[in-house]
C-alpha cells in the first residue's frame, strides 16, 4: 500500500461563462491528493493521510478521494476552511496559482496528528508539494518521513517503506530560497526515490544541467533519482548496491494537449504504481532493477501523463486505458560505457537502422589494455526475424556511439560513483506526432552471452 500526504485543496480553475466574461470552477486538487487519485484508479491500495475541512469543499474532496478507491483511514476533519488555489491557464504556458492558505485545514496537520503507528501493509509513503512550504504540516511530514524511513527490523534495508519525494516547486510560496533548500536537501536525504522536474532544478541548482543536478541529488542519499523533462520525457540515473550508475531515458509519448494540470502527479503516480504492480516496491527490489524494468516504469508514466494531458483538469488515466495506447516505433539510442585499465571510461557506439526493434542485448566490456575490444549489439527487428548485429571496435583513441532505431536509453558505468552534480516542471508531452514503442534493453556479461550462444 502507498501512503500520500500533503495539501488537499480546490483549485479554482477560471473559465468562459456564456453571457459573462469569466468564472472560476471549483476542482479538487492539489499534488499529493492528484497523485493518489492517479494511483486509485490504477487498482493500487492507497490511503490519504492529512487533514480536511469539514465545510461542503472538504466534503467534495473526501468524496473524490472514496470515489477513486482511496482509503480515508488516516483523514482528519477539521473545522477550518478547504485551501483555495485560483488557477490561470494560457496556451503554451505553465499554470499560474495564487494560493489561500492561511488559517485553511490541510496545512493546520500538527506532529501530534500524526498516527502512532501506519498500516502494517505500509510499502511506500510519499509526500512533497507545496505542503513542505507551509507550517505545522511540514514539520509534521518531516518527522514522519524521519520516523518511518529509519524504522529497522531483522532485514536492515527492507526494515522501512520506499521513502518517495516530489517537492513540485512554487516559487512564489518560498519566502526564503536558502532555507527552503538547506531543508529540501534533508528532505532528499531521507528519501529511497526522488523525482525532480528541470523546471524545479532551474530554480534549485541555475547553473546545472538537468543530468548534473541529478547527480547531485542522487549523491545526497536517493537510491533513485528522476526528473521529468517535458516535451523530452523523463530521465533517471538508479544507484546499486556497487556503486555503479544505471541511466535510463525515456522519450514523451506525443499527444495533443488539452492542458497540463495534474500532468506531473499523474506520472508520478503512474509510476509508483507500476513499481507496486510488479512487485518492485521495496528498497532491495528497487536497487536491482534491471534496465529494462527502469524503462517500462518511465514509459508506463510517461503513457500516463500524456493521456492526462489530452483531458481537461487532473483526470488521470484506468489502468486499462494506459494498457490501450499504442504507440508506434521511434529513434532512441544506447550508450556503452567502457572502463580501461588505465581508469579511464570510453564509449562505444554504433549505428543500426531497423524496423521497430523487439530486443536489444548490449554486451559491457572492461578493456583491461589499450589494445582494441570489441562490443556488440544485437538488434531484432519486429518485421524482420533476422538478426543484424552492429559491432564496434574501442581503442585507445576512438569512441565510437551506439544507436538503435527504438529501445530503451540507458548507459551504465562500471563502478562509478555518484558525484555531487541537479533537474522541469512537468510539462505535457507535446504536439501531436506519431507516439513511439518502447524497446526493451537488458544489459549481459560475456559470459552469460556465450552461453545463450
Amino acid at each position: 500500500m502507498i501512503i500520500c500526504c500533503g495539501e488537499a485543496l480546490i483549485d479554482m480553475v477560471r473559465v468562459p461563462v456564456p453571457g459573462l466574461a469569466e468564472g472560476f470552477l471549483p476542482l479538487p486538487g492539489g499534488s499529493p491528493y492528484n497523485t493518489a487519485i492517479a494511483i486509485g484508479r490504477l487498482g493500487v491500495p492507497v490511503q490519504f493521510l492529512g487533514k480536511f475541512s469539514k465545510d461542503f469543499f472538504g466534503e467534495l474532496l473526501v468524496k473524490r478521494l472514496r470515489d477513486n478507491h482511496v482509503g480515508d483511514e488516516l483523514i482528519i476533519r477539521s473545522n477550518l476552511n478547504t485551501t483555495l488555489a485560483f488557477v490561470k491557464l494560457e496556451k503554451g504556458k505553465e499554470p499560474q496559482y495564487v494560493f489561500y492558505t492561511e488559517g485553511s485545514a490541510d496545512r493546520s496537520l500538527a506532529t501530534t496528528d500524526l498516527p502512532s503507528k501506519l498500516p502494517a501493509e505500509t510499502r511506500c509513503i510519499f509526500f512533497g508539494s507545496i505542503a513542505m512550504t507551509m507550517e505545522p504540516i511540514a514539520s509534521a511530514i518531516e518527522a514522519l518521513i524521519l520516523r518511518e524511513g529509519t524504522r529497522k527490523s531483522a532485514d536492515q534495508m527492507d526494515g522501512a517503506p520506499v521513502i518517495s519525494f516530489d517537492p513540485n516547486i512554487r516559487p512564489f510560496m518560498i519566502k526564503d530560497k536558502a532555507a527552503y533548500i538547506e531543508r529540501f536537501e534533508k528532505w532528499v536525504a531521507a528519501s529511497t526515490i526522488a523525482k525532480i522536474s528541470s523546471a524545479d532544478f532551474e530554480f534549485l541548482y541555475p547553473k546545472m544541467d538537468t543530468e548534473q543536478a541529478l547527480q547531485k541529488t542522487l549523491a545526497m542519499g536517493p537510491r533513485l533519482a528522476i526528473s521529468t523533462l517535458g516535451s523530452k520525457g523523463a530521465m533517471a540515473l538508479l544507484r546499486r548496491n556497487d556503486g555503479t550508475i544505471t541511466k535510463v531515458k525515456v522519450p514523451a509519448v506525443e499527444t495533443q494537449v488539452a492542458d497540463t494540470i495534474g500532468a506531473g502527479d499523474t506520472f508520478y503516480g503512474a509510476f509508483l504504481s507500476w513499481l507496486e504492480i510488479k512487485g518492485k516496491m521495496s528498497r532491495s527490489a528497487l536497487v536491482n532493477l534491471s534496465e529494462t524494468e527502469l524503462y517500462e516504469a518511465l514509459l508506463y508514466a510517461n503513457k500516463a501523463a500524456s493521456i492526462v494531458c489530452s483531458r481537461r483538469g487532473a483526470e488521470p488515466p484506468t489502468r486499462k486505458e494506459i494498457e490501450n495506447l499504442k504507440i508506434a516505433g521511434t529513434k532512441t539510442s544506447i550508450k556503452i560505457a567502457v572502463k580501461t585499465a588505465t581508469g579511464k571510461t570510453k564509449t562505444a557506439s554504433a549505428k543500426a537502422v531497423a524496423s521497430p526493434v523487439k530486443t536489444v542485448a548490449v554486451k559491457t566490456v572492461t578493456v583491461k589494455n589499450v589494445v582494441a575490444k570489441t562490443a556488440a549489439v544485437k538488434i531484432s527487428a519486429v518485421k524482420d526475424s533476422a538478426t543484424k548485429t552492429a559491432t564496434s571496435k574501442i581503442n585507445a583513441s576512438k569512441t565510437a556511439t551506439v544507436k538503435a532505431d527504438a529501445g530503451p536509453q540507458t548507459k551504465k558505468t562500471e563502478k562509478q560513483k555518484a558525484v555531487p552534480a541537479k533537474a522541469d516542471k512537468e510539462k505535457a508531452p507535446a504536439k501531436t506526432v506519431p507516439n513511439s514503442a518502447a524497446a526493451k534493453t537488458k544489459t549481459n556479461t560475456p559470459e552469460a552471452n556465450k552461453k545463450k550462444k
